[in-house]
């Protein structure tokens, strides 16, 4: 009987991954705990019940699912665990899944916030709060329905004995990378990001020029396109925080696409990985420091846990 021992490299990469366990972890329960805070905010200030914030709990979902759903099945997959091949590939859909509805939402809130300064006077009859919630169920539908492609047949070749016997379940194992670089990241990330840059440089130019020709008009105009201005720019700082943080992963994916012989360390592709998980808990910090009505509401929340917690002791 062989002892199998560990070598120093070995070792270093399992320390490597206890890390990644660890941060991965820490990262869910801020995502959680951040957006559901962000939901409940909504539910108890009747002033954010507008179309704009349909949209942002929308994307709160879908960070919560982040940390629900998205991390834990990273792990998972990270661990190389054995499962039967179809059972990792809609493990993997999963993930694609969420990330879609993030980018879908995100889009729903530029064009929403294109449409209030392009038609101010006609917003609040063609954006309705019913109009909004079945725009956010046609997000969700596109997002299952991108992220399921692979289970369609675009998807790694089985092996000859990969349909009947458990495989190691990584990501890389089932997903094609074709797939992730002009599908995923071209059709779904590029696109989506190049069409949202422009609505919001429009927006900006908008509330410029209208700001520059309203100078001297009554206070109540100004004022009105001074908070969309300040709105269109926590939204926008969203946006920035999304491209910054999922950029890193998709550029990895490419690299090991167009450069097959090229390696891109382990460690590497866990920085990728925390970048892009990680902006499902900066998106509360983004509501709370830049919102004011947002932060109002989260202040009397914690003034009111505070309260409670007083009495109770």
């Amino acid at each position: 009987m062989v002892e199998v021992t560990s070598s120093p490299g070995m070792e270093q990469w399992e320390h490597v991954d206890m890390m990644y366990i660890s941060i991965e972890s820490t990262i869910a329960l801020a995502s959680v705990l951040g957006n559901v805070l962000v939901i409940l905010v909504v539910s108890l200030n009747r002033a954010l019940r507008d179309p704009t914030f349909c949209f942002i709990v929308s994307l709160a979902l879908a960070d919560i699912a982040v940390g629900t759903l998205v991390i834990p099945l990273a792990v998972v997959i990270s661990l190389g665990l054995k499962t039967s091949f179809y059972t990792c590939l809609f493990l993997s859909c999963l993930l694609l899944i969420i990330t879609q509805s993030s980018i879908l939402s995100l889009m729903a809130i530029a064009i929403d916030r294109y449409l209030r300064i392009r038609i101010p006077t006609r917003y609040s009859i063609v954006v309705t709060q019913q109009r909004a919630w079945v725009a956010v169920g046609l997000c969700w539908l596109l997002s299952v329905l991108a992220g399921l492609v692979p289970m369609l047949g675009w998807h790694q070749a089985l092996s000859s004995n990969s349909s009947t016997s458990p495989i190691k379940c990584q990501f890389m194992a089932v997903i094609r990378m074709d797939y992730m670089v002009y599908f995923n990241f071209f059709g779904w990330v590029v696109g989506p990001l190049t069409i949202m840059t422009g609505l919001y440089a429009e927006i900006f130019r908008v509330i410029r020029c209208q700001l520059n020709r309203r100078a001297e008009a009554v206070a109540d105009t100004s004022k009105y396109y001074h908070k969309e201005l300040k709105l269109a720019k926590s939204l926008a700082l969203v946006l920035f925080l999304f491209t910054l943080c999922w950029l890193p992963l998709h550029i990895m994916n490419c690299i090991t696409y167009f450069c097959p012989h090229c390696q891109v360390p382990k460690s590497t592709l866990y920085v990728g990985i925390f970048m892009s998980h990680g902006n499902s808990a900066l998106n509360p910090l983004v509501y709370a420091f830049r919102i004011q009505r947002f932060r109002t509401t989260l202040i009397h929340i914690a003034q009111r846990c505070v309260l409670c917690k007083a009495h109770e002791s």
